[in-house]
């Protein structure tokens, strides 16, 4: 029997942004290299990761709206150039940024004559608005325009139905996803055994996610997708032919999971992010005010430096010492040492 020798790449993967720029507020541009990857492999991380970027990323949209003098949705209001249906598309391509979680409520109350622009809505403090310039309606008498609206964050998009319109107010269609193109190319070199690929990736955003930011989640939501795998139980098969049993080993990403485990000064802490956890958003939102963004950045805090941060009760240090238990494995001390 001849079994053929195939040569693996012990070269560490490595990733780089070739080109960064800023068509405008709401326009991001960015374009990143990895390699060096096996024949086949750019096409696997290529396919899945571009799917990732456009269809797992959450963004945040006006998804409603709602106003007292508008009797329907195609009507006109005297003092107004743009019809309501106008106000409605106008207000869905408002961009926004936001860590919210669920629905939250806004406004509108402006007085003409004028115009009304982005800079009007007036949001809750975890909402912000990435283009203060987008055109809303034009005011041509001194009447007022008060309309409330309802945010929400979410991924995907969202399309009004017949049936959803309620107590005065509109449905918007909502495109939640902030990338609005991603595409991916693929270079070979070598020969035979040997080739190997570089994997291109250009990204577009509008501007509530920079490319870098939308590629860095887009990874961890498919890291995400595939955990369930890792915690997966060891199986044992009996072959027909021995009676010997044969344990199936893990793979090798459960091996690097252990090792972080045990190792918490890993670098690779900085990818795990707090908001992967399942902390109330009440927890989430102190330790963002505090800077503590990863795990790593939890870690380097001991359980008397979490109770200094202002608001803090021991309810929320027992509930992430809970947490890291559970997921990572891990304790965090009483005091520094």
């Amino acid at each position: 029997m001849v079994r053929e020798k195939v040569r693996v790449s012990t070269r560490t993967l490595q990733w780089k942004c070739v080109e960064s720029r800023a068509d405008s507020k709401r326009l991001y541009y960015g374009r990143f290299i990895l390699s060096p990857l096996m024949k086949g492999q750019a096409d696997t991380i290529g396919i899945a990761m571009r799917r990732a970027l456009l269809g797992e990323i959450e963004g945040t949209c006006i998804t409603r709206a709602k106003s007292d003098k508008i009797p329907h949705e195609y009507s006109t209001i005297v003092g107004i150039q743009e019809s309501v249906h106008e106000i409605l598309m106008n207000l869905k391509e408002i961009v926004l940024r936001s860590n919210l979680y669920g629905t939250r409520d806004a406004s509108i109350c402006v007085r003409g004559p004028g115009y009304v622009t982005a800079q009007d809505i007036i949001s809750p403090p975890s909402v912000e608005i990435v283009d203060n310039t987008q055109h809303i309606a034009s005011l041509t008498e001194p009447i007022d325009l008060c309309i409330g609206l309802q945010i929400e964050r979410n991924r995907g998009y969202s399309i009004k139905t017949p049936n959803n319109y309620q107590d005065g107010s509109y449905p918007i269609d909502a495109v939640f996803m902030p990338v609005r193109n991603a595409n991916h190319s693929i270079h070979s070199y070598g020969n035979g055994n040997e080739k190997q690929e570089i994997l291109f990736f250009e990204i577009w955003t509008n501007g509530s996610l920079t490319p870098k930011e939308a590629l860095h989640e887009a990874s961890r939501n498919l890291i995400d997708l595939f955990i369930p795998f890792l915690h997966a139980e060891e199986e044992n098969l009996r072959l027909e032919d021995n009676q010997h049993k044969v344990t199936l080993p893990f793979f090798t990403f459960h091996d690097r999971l252990a090792k972080l485990r045990k190792n918490k000064k890993e670098i690779a802490l900085k990818s795990i992010f707090i908001d992967q956890s399942e902390l109330p958003p009440r927890t989430y939102y102190f330790l963002k005010k505090s800077n503590i963004h990863t795990l790593l950045d939890l870690l380097n805090n001991s359980q008397e430096d979490l109770m200094k941060i202002k608001h803090f009760r021991i309810e929320d240090v027992k509930q992430i010492l809970s947490i890291l238990e559970k997921y990572f494995a891990i304790d965090l001390p009483k005091n520094k040492f």
